[in-house]
């Protein structure tokens, strides 16, 4: 083989190597793209760490709920449910009433939906609701009404809450306007689907 023809060899293997690393970045980023415009994203995805970070910012929590249970909420705890859709959120509860011979401390674990509220540009929570209320001794005679104490607090504290507001330049590109689609719980973080408006 001649130097001239090896030389030619070298050049085409070195364009068919080249031609293929990029095709093999270029899927993985086309993957994740608009149609509209391929180079931004077509989804984004929140971590728990940042869901939590979110939730954190609203608590410790004190009311007086039904003028007859005084609720105090702190330490959130964020989960995802997959399976409902739904984040979750654990709570430490005190709870003190006149009912009560002695305040009780317990565990409300709640349940959101998500949803995208456009006059805030921000994905919230909604319709919480209360899973479980884990408390101990005498006082699980008054389970019911602690119950509704925490379902009223959880109604009136965090519905319509922000755990991520965007940036208008988050959702314009180009003169076109986009908007938050379908969001999905995952396992370890939020799925919110970007389209365009």
């Amino acid at each position: 083989m001649t130097h001239a023809a090896r030389a030619s060899r070298r050049r085409f293997l070195t364009t068919i190597l080249t031609l293929s690393a990029a095709a093999s970045f270029a899927v993985p980023i086309a993957a994740c793209a608009t149609r509209t415009f391929p180079f931004i994203p077509d989804h984004y995805t929140f971590s728990q760490r940042q869901v939590q970070q979110a939730v954190a910012r609203k608590f410790p929590y004190r009311r007086t709920v039904s003028q007859f249970f005084d609720v105090a909420l702190t330490d959130p705890a964020v989960g995802f449910a997959p399976d409902a859709n739904r984040v979750t959120v654990k709570l430490d509860a005190h709870v003190s009433s006149p009912f009560l011979q002695q305040p009780v401390d317990g565990v409300f674990t709640l349940s959101s939906r998500l949803e995208y509220d456009g006059a805030q540009r921000a994905i919230v929570l909604r319709s919480p609701n209360v899973e479980s209320v884990d408390v101990q001794g005498e006082v699980r005679a008054y389970q019911q009404q602690i119950e509704a104490a925490g379902a009223l607090a959880a109604a009136q504290w965090l519905d319509g809450y922000p755990i991520y507001t965007f940036k208008p330049e988050e959702l314009q590109f180009a003169g076109a306007t986009f908007e938050p689609g379908t969001i999905t719980i995952l396992t370890n973080g939020i799925r919110v689907q970007i389209v365009e408006k």
